[in-house]
């Protein structure tokens, strides 16, 4: 039997909100299985924030760069809010943004390339400003997209401490034949909503067949309580999964946070009438700071230690 200890109680409780004991109960039936004890909870009706990835923990910067038909994300995790705000350590993350323009979204590369006006790599540089800031730092990841000549890219930062630093960054690639400056105030827009809605992807055939499959069958397996037919069942889990599911993670689909009454798909059809020709979001990349890593929460331990020996 799996030895469920009181951090792996920890990180469900964060992911989903339920309590303590159903969190121990769920990680006992599923070995452990964290992702498997997310579901189980959901099906049972007690996860209070199943779309939580993870509380935000990490402190540090998102840095976003733009050059030409081409843009790119980073993200440098630091230990505190005083180093991200720190000058050395912003002037740091925006270099590494620039350089990540010819990374081609590999980490490893751009770990590996030179640093501006230093002899060592990008990755050696980060360690020589831990031993001078003295606080733990990383790059943890980088992305990058690309547009074509009927294109442009639009940056949108959000909680900006400086020109393309923030806790939240998009990058949305936009495609017409009509005006490019008018494109991008529209794309702006979009951005924004990006950053406010959090999408998964531009549009439903883009969304990850995996994900799709997981909502369906936790969708199936709530629509079981109802006692209906199996093929009423079926109906009744597809038809939450478009009408609520897809309708929640795909941009298209979203309420436009502008106006608060179209679907995106709308807005953007309307935007042909300003951009003067038809327009198109062809892809997006949106970081936020720390998602998906923990806080510690040292007060919390002695609860969740008594909540797994059984204590509580």
């Amino acid at each position: 039997m799996t030895t469920i200890s009181a951090a792996m109680v920890k990180e469900l409780r964060d992911k989903t909100g339920a309590g303590m004991m159903d969190c121990k109960q769920a990680l006992i039936e599923n070995n452990g299985d964290i992702e498997a004890s997310v579901d189980w909870l959901r099906k049972k009706g007690l996860s209070k924030a199943a779309k939580k990835s993870g509380r935000v923990a990490a402190e540090g910067l998102i840095g976003v760069a733009v050059e030409g038909q081409v843009g790119a994300m980073v993200e440098v995790n630091s230990e505190t809010d005083f180093v991200a705000r720190n000058a050395q350590f912003q002037g740091m993350v925006s270099q590494i943004a620039r350089l990540a323009l010819k990374a081609g979204g590999d980490l490893a590369r751009l770990l590996s390339m030179p640093f501006p006006g230093k002899t060592v790599s990008v990755e050696d540089h980060v360690k020589e400003m831990i031993a001078t800031i003295g606080e733990n730092m990383s790059v943890r990841r980088t992305a990058e997209v690309c547009t074509g000549a009927d294109g442009v890219i639009v940056d949108y930062v959000h909680n900006r401490v400086a020109a393309g630093l923030g806790k939240l960054g998009v990058l949305v690639t936009m495609a017409s034949a009509g005006d490019k400056a008018r494109l991008a105030e529209f794309g702006r827009q979009i951005a924004m909503h990006i950053a406010a809605a959090a999408p998964l992807a531009v549009t439903a055939d883009d969304l990850d067949p995996a994900v799709i499959e997981r909502e369906r069958q936790i969708y199936l397996e709530q629509a079981k309580a109802s006692g209906k037919p199996q093929d009423i069942i079926e109906k009744m889990a597809e038809g939450r999964l478009r009408k609520e599911f897809f309708q929640q993670v795909v941009l298209m689909q979203q309420i436009f946070v502008v106006d608060g009454k179209s679907t995106v798909e709308q807005a953007v059809k309307d935007a042909a009438g300003t951009v003067g020709a038809p327009v198109r979001i062809t892809g997006f990349v949106r970081y936020a700071l720390g998602e998906g890593i923990e806080r510690k929460e040292e007060d919390f331990a002695a609860e969740v230690a008594a909540a797994v020996s059984g204590t509580r």
